[in-house]
């Protein structure tokens, strides 16, 4: 069996970097974060930074996501039935497939989501800023019936925001 002698130096200084890789604090927006295929009816996710979190299948029905900040968070196939995602940042956020029936998007920022086969029904989206989220045209012509209002992040109207214009 060989034996490799490490200088004392090298031991304390790996030592060191063990050790402060474990006292370094993770930060949540850092954290890697799963909530996919869980039930979280009524959960409360308010105000909270949920950058990247996996939402994927997840029943989030009467959540409360109000003031959060979802960038880049993936809530594939979610059921987002009478959520609250008002004053929500969803930007480069995946929606496709998820249900958002009877959900409150006001003041929400969907830029850059993608959201094409994502269910939208009896919405609130006064003042949510959908530029550049591609969506199918049934869907974006329903969208388009209720849009009103102007983001008070973007400052972009909803109905242009939607291309409804």
């Amino acid at each position: 069996m060989l034996r490799f002698k490490i200088p004392m130096r090298k031991r304390l200084l790996a030592i060191f970097v063990t050790a402060l890789l474990f006292l370094m604090p993770v930060h949540e927006s850092r954290a890697a974060m799963d909530y996919a295929k869980q039930v979280m009816i009524e959960s409360d996710f308010s105000n909270r930074d949920l950058r990247g979190v996996t939402f994927n299948l997840a029943n989030l029905l009467k959540a409360n996501l109000s003031g959060s900040n979802l960038e880049g968070a993936s809530l594939f196939g979610a059921k987002l039935q009478e959520a609250d995602l008002s004053n929500t940042n969803l930007r480069d956020a995946t929606l496709d497939s998820a249900i958002f029936e009877g959900t409150n998007l006001t003041n929400s920022v969907l830029e850059d989501a993608f959201a094409f086969n994502t269910r939208f029904k009896d919405v609130i989206i006064t003042g949510a800023d959908f530029t550049n989220v591609p969506m199918r045209n049934d869907v974006l012509s329903s969208l388009c019936l209720v849009a009103d209002g102007t983001n008070p992040i973007t400052g972009r109207d909803t109905k242009e925001s939607l291309g409804c214009i």
